[in-house]
Formats: structure tokens, C-alpha cells, sequence
């Protein structure tokens, strides 16, 4: 049984191509292809815009007596999206693009002219100059003196900003750090001055502080003991009859009264130190009677002792 699909075809051993008959067609036939539209135009009968790459059918051929260096131009014919007006374009193998010719307009049309013009006065600048080196010679001096006068606009420019902005980052992180440095040093001359006025309005004088040079400075006792009682605030009696006992308050550090006498000491959270010294008899310090009432108590004695006799 033979297959159902045949790839091969018999041919006979008398078969001749060359008798085949052949229709005749005009080399200006036209195609139906499928393609993208190459740029972005507009419709001049709708104004529809058709963007680029967007696929339509179309009809192609061959643009009779049109050549660039031996290749062949070829035209294309595509209709509106919108009111299927034709538009028609073709090749431009000098520019490497597609030129529009009627039926739409292209889209930024003029940016695409103004690069086409400059290119070409370029070129023609260059081939001027290339004929002749005078020409060559003005144009170099006017080039550079164009660029010798940007060169000190642009120095004015920055001399300009630098005096406008003269900012320095290690300059504002010193400015900074001193500022913080002398508010530190007055926030703690402050709580000096505070702790200065408790103390005043505790005890009535400022806190008297012996300094390191003086520990150092002290070897016995007796020296010691002389410190602080140079250091000491007496609280005199109200009355020189009174028999209670003075009372000493002194300032001087904790480990300097542990050198104290034997007497009994208390402390408290400021490190005061309080120690009682016995006083003399009343009679030691009974007040002197004065010259007049001496002479008076006198001649009172003597008549009593002539009264007796």
C-alpha cells in the first residue's frame, strides 16, 4: 500500500522543463508582503497616529529608473487604521531609512532635518577647508579665542562661587567640638556654683578643701592636728554660764579625723565630722570686777572690820 502524503514525484525519462509553458509577468509587478510600519507618522486626512512597528499588509514594488549605487529603491503601499486612506513610502539606502511621500507626515520631521542640515554644512565647511588654508587658519584663531574667552568665564564663574560658598567640613566639625567643650565647662562651673550655694545655706560658710599637696606635706600627728584644727568652724555657747560642751564641726576629709583623739566621732553622708572638746570651770572664766566696784567692796571690809574691833 502507498503512503498518503508523497514528498517525491515521478518524473518520466522523457520530461523536459524547457517545454513547460510559462506565464509572463511585468517586472513592476506588485507583492503583498507583511510589514511594520518603519517610523511614527500621522494621518493628513484623519490625523490618526500610527507609532512605529505597528504590522500591517502591504503592497510592494519596484521604483522604475530609482537606483543607489546599483541597489534597487522600492515602494510600499499601506492604508489608515482609521479611514484607510493609502500611504505610501519607500526605501533610502543613502540615509539608511524609509522617506514618506504622500498620504501621512512623520513625526518629529524637523529634529530629523535639522541633524540632515547640520551634517551637511559639516561637510561642506570641511571640504572648504580642505581648499583652502587661509580659510583653514581663520577659522582655527577664531576657534581658539572663542575658547581662551569660556575658559576665564568659567574661572569667574568658580572665583564666584567660592566666595559665595566658602563652606569648610574639618573647619565646621572643629567650630563643633569647641562649642561643646565650653558648654561642658560651663554646665559643670554651674553645678560648682549650685553645690557652693547649698552649702552656704547649710552651714553658713563655703566648704573648705584641703588639697593633695597638704596629705603629702603631713608626716605626724602633731601636723595633722594642726591642719585641721585650722580647718574647723567653732560653734560658741550662747551663754558664757553655760556648762555644756563646745561643739566642733570640722570639714577636713574622713581619713585626716580618724587621726583625731579618741573622742567619740559621727559621720554622715557629707563626710562632716563632729567631736566635742570639754570647756573650763565657770569660775576660770568668771568676768573681773571692774576698778570702782573694787574699791567700793574695799572700804566695805574695812568697816566692817573696825565695827567687829
Amino acid at each position: 500500500m502507498s503512503e498518503r502524503k508523497v514528498l517525491n514525484k515521478y518524473y518520466p525519462p522523457d520530461f523536459d522543463p524547457s517545454k513547460l509553458p510559462r506565464a509572463k509577468r511585468s517586472k513592476t509587478r506588485q507583492f503583498t508582503i507583511r510589514l511594520m510600519a518603519p517610523c511614527n507618522m500621522r494621518c493628513k486626512t484623519c490625523g490618526e497616529y500610527i507609532y512605529k512597528g505597528k504590522k500591517f499588509n502591504a503592497r510592494k514594488e519596484d521604483v522604475e529608473g530609482e537606483t543607489y549605487l546599483g541597489m534597487q529603491i522600492y515602494r510600499f503601499y499601506i492604508k489608515c487604521t482609521k479611514c484607510l486612506r493609502e500611504i505610501t513610502f519607500k526605501t533610502d539606502p543613502a540615509n539608511a531609512d524609509y522617506e514618506l511621500e504622500h498620504g501621512a507626515i512623520r513625526n518629529f520631521e524637523s529634529i530629523r532635518l535639522a541633524e540632515k542640515q547640520a551634517k551637511e554644512e559639516a561637510s561642506k565647511l570641511a571640504e572648504e577647508e580642505a581648499l583652502n588654508p587661509m580659510k583653514l587658519l581663520e577659522n582655527r584663531t577664531r576657534d581658539s579665542r572663542q575658547e581662551m574667552a569660556a575658559i576665564e568665564a568659567l574661572e569667574d564663574i568658580k572665583e564666584l562661587n567660592a566666595r559665595h560658598a566658602d563652606i569648610q567640613i574639618e573647619q565646621m566639625l572643629a567650630q563643633k567640638q569647641e562649642e561643646e567643650k565650653q558648654y561642658a565647662l560651663m554646665k559643670k562651673q554651674m553645678e560648682e556654683e549650685e553645690d557652693e550655694a547649698e552649702i552656704r545655706k547649710a552651714f553658713g560658710k563655703p566648704l573648705v578643701t584641703k588639697n593633695e599637696d597638704d596629705d603629702e606635706d603631713s608626716g605626724d600627728g602633731d601636723d595633722n592636728d594642726q591642719t585641721i584644727e585650722d580647718k574647723t568652724e567653732e560653734i560658741l555657747p550662747l551663754s558664757i554660764n553655760s556648762t555644756k560642751p563646745k561643739t566642733t564641726i570640722s570639714f577636713a576629709a574622713a581619713s585626716n579625723a580618724k587621726k583625731q583623739t579618741t573622742a567619740a566621732t559621727a559621720k554622715n553622708s557629707l563626710g562632716l565630722v563632729v567631736k566635742k572638746k570639754p570647756t573650763t570651770a565657770v569660775a576660770n572664766i568668771a568676768p573681773k570686777p571692774s576698778g570702782a566696784l573694787s574699791s567700793l567692796v574695799s572700804s566695805y571690809d574695812n568697816d566692817d572690820d573696825e565695827d567687829s574691833s
